[in-house]
Parts: C-alpha cells; structure tokens; sequence
C-alpha cells in the first residue's frame, strides 16, 4: 500500500467523514441530513437478495425508501464494520461494510449485514455520495440467511 500524501491524507478523512455521517443520520433519523449527503442526481442500487433489485433516483427517493423501512424497528443503529476509499483526484470510489441492527416494537432483534459500493465527488471541498449500490450480505433472527458476495 502506498504512502499517502498531505492532499491524500485530507481526501481520505473526509470521504471517511461522509462515510460515518451517513450511518449517524440514518441511525438518528435525520432525513435531511441524509439528504444533504448526496448529490442531487445520485442514483441508488438496492440488491436486498430477497426481492428483485431496483434504483432510487435522488435522496429524496432514497430517504422515502429508508423511512419507510425503519418504520417498523423502535430501535434502529446502522454500525459501519470497515470502510475503504479509493481516491482519484476530485472523485473516489469506497466500499462500506454495514451492519444494521434492530428490534421491532415487540422486541424482537433482528440484523442485517450489506455492503455499499459508493462513487464520491468532491465539489467545492465537499465530498458528497454521487452513487451507491447497496448488496445485502447476511441477515440473522429467526434464522441465518446468507448470501453471496456480489461480482458486479
């Protein structure tokens, strides 16, 4: 692994940065805050593994989505595991490795580990999501599901 430069360095900590806000505002339910996160044309590629995959166009698309998914859980907390950036001047590609985990109001745990394949701009010094596609990996309550990594 090569040694990073200052401009390097700064890159990097901030795609980290945008990378722990998303997990913080979704795990605190501050829509906008998600929403200020993305660029206004990002497109999102959700594989849950379960049903067939679609697209969200734009973060209001995407933060209907997720609202609506978190309605059910009294306690929701979206834990980064690991998380790798790959810098190239004012544009970066990273994965994210998630574990989300819940309970229903009835109490009843539930996780599920996925993977975010994110494409980052810089514009303005502001990093921001420009597109994500999102593989669910592994999901445990009940029972165990798990699921291949994705090749795409």
């Amino acid at each position: 692994m090569r040694e990073l430069d200052d401009a390097d360095t700064r890159a990097h900590v901030a795609v980290q940065r945008l990378q722990a806000a998303y997990g913080d505002a979704v795990t605190r339910r501050d829509w906008s805050g998600v929403t200020a996160l993305f660029e206004p044309d990002a497109l999102v590629h959700i594989d849950t593994r379960t049903r067939p995959a679609f697209s969200l166009d734009g973060p209001a698309a995407l933060v209907e989505f997720v609202a609506e998914a978190l309605e059910p859980f009294a306690f929701f907390e979206l834990a980064i595991l690991n998380a790798v950036a790959h810098i190239e001047g004012d544009t970066a590609t990273g994965r994210v490795y998630i574990c989300e985990i819940r309970h229903d109001r009835a109490g009843r745990r539930t996780e599920a580990f996925g993977l975010y394949r994110d494409d980052y701009v810089r514009r303005d010094d502001d990093w921001r999501i420009a597109g994500r596609r999102y593989s669910s990996l592994a999901r445990r309550g009940d029972s165990v599901e798990s699921f291949p990594f994705p090749t795409d």
